[in-house]
């Protein structure tokens, strides 16, 4: 079956907040040149990539989402789009990942447009509505849809479907596309509850306000796993939703503003250099991504993605 790659934080906005934190940084590709007494010309001086480089450091917007993006108890810079995007940016000549972390996964397509940062590395999934705002990077990971649940699954959800034709109600992150899938699968609005972050969301469906919570199934099993494992939670099979026939893959990238144009092909470079070496998972499989959503991504293109297709 074709899949139709939405993403699952499909409607996302950005405002900044802290800072901090170090990683790597792309190569553009300059179309200036030279001149002979050793200055850059204008062009090449206007060329992101190559203040990038020339500055050693390039800042990058992140969720503090595990296991997405996120700093570590020791206040390092890591997750599954910052390790990616640290290999590929040492590649291209950018040693250190500035991070400025925002106050949540909404805020960020804001906080790139108005220039608090240079990118975005937090698994954003890329959708059309997205595109229409900011430019991706191809994606480096496709996951499918799960839900988190109390212990035993007592209302037997396993589908938004289910949730509609019963009393349940389900959360969702805000700004997320599971809103979306939500109300595509004829859950009404009284059912859904939006939470700021995860960890609201956990608490959430610990307090009784809601019965589901609907994720990526990798950040629900990766957030259970690491913060509430002894809490009465589990998390269902994962799926993949169906909106207006057709299914919601969701594939995640990194985001850039559509002016960089340079930027982001010498990074969607990389990137292919990466994939084809087979380089992707073992940076990332220790956040419980797989050879699966791995190879998904690898068939995708931020263009088929875009268009919707």
């Amino acid at each position: 079956m074709t899949a139709n790659r939405w993403t699952r934080r499909d409607f996302f906005r950005s405002s900044g907040l802290t800072a901090a934190a170090l990683v790597g940084g792309p190569a553009l590709i300059a179309g200036c040149s030279r001149v002979d007494d050793g200055t850059t010309s204008a062009s090449q001086s206007a060329d992101p990539l190559a203040r990038f480089k020339q500055a050693g450091t390039i800042k990058v917007g992140i969720a503090n989402e595990q296991p997405y993006g996120y700093r570590d108890k020791d206040g390092n810079l890591t997750g599954e789009a910052p390790e990616v995007a640290r290999v590929i940016f040492k590649a291209l000549g950018v040693d250190n990942l500035e991070a400025q972390i925002v106050d949540s996964f909404g805020s960020l397509i804001p906080g790139l447009q108005s220039k608090q940062y240079d990118f975005i590395a937090a698994g954003m999934f890329i959708t059309p509505e997205r595109c229409s705002q900011i430019a991706f990077s191809n994606p480096d990971y496709a996951g499918t849809t799960a839900f988190l649940v109390a212990k035993g699954n007592p209302k037997k959800i396993t589908s938004f479907e289910e949730i509609a034709q019963g009393d349940a109600k389900v959360g969702v992150l805000e700004g997320a596309v599971e809103k979306g899938y939500a109300e595509s699968g004829g859950v009404k609005g009284g059912q859904i509850q939006v939470f700021p972050n995860q960890n609201a969301a956990f608490k959430g469906i610990l307090a009784g306000r809601v019965d589901a919570i609907a994720l990526t199934a990798v950040s629900l099993r990766w957030t259970l796993q690491q913060q509430y494992a002894e809490e009465p939670l589990e998390v269902t099979e994962s799926f993949v939703p169906v909106v207006d026939g057709k299914e919601q893959l969701g594939a995640g990238g990194f985001g850039f503003r559509k002016e960089d144009t340079g930027l982001i092909e010498a990074f969607n470079a990389e990137l292919k250099k990466l994939q084809d070496s087979n380089g992707v998972l073992p940076l990332i499989e220790k956040f419980g991504f797989t050879k699966t959503e791995v190879d998904n991504a690898a068939k995708l293109t931020a263009q088929q993605l875009c268009a919707g297709s």
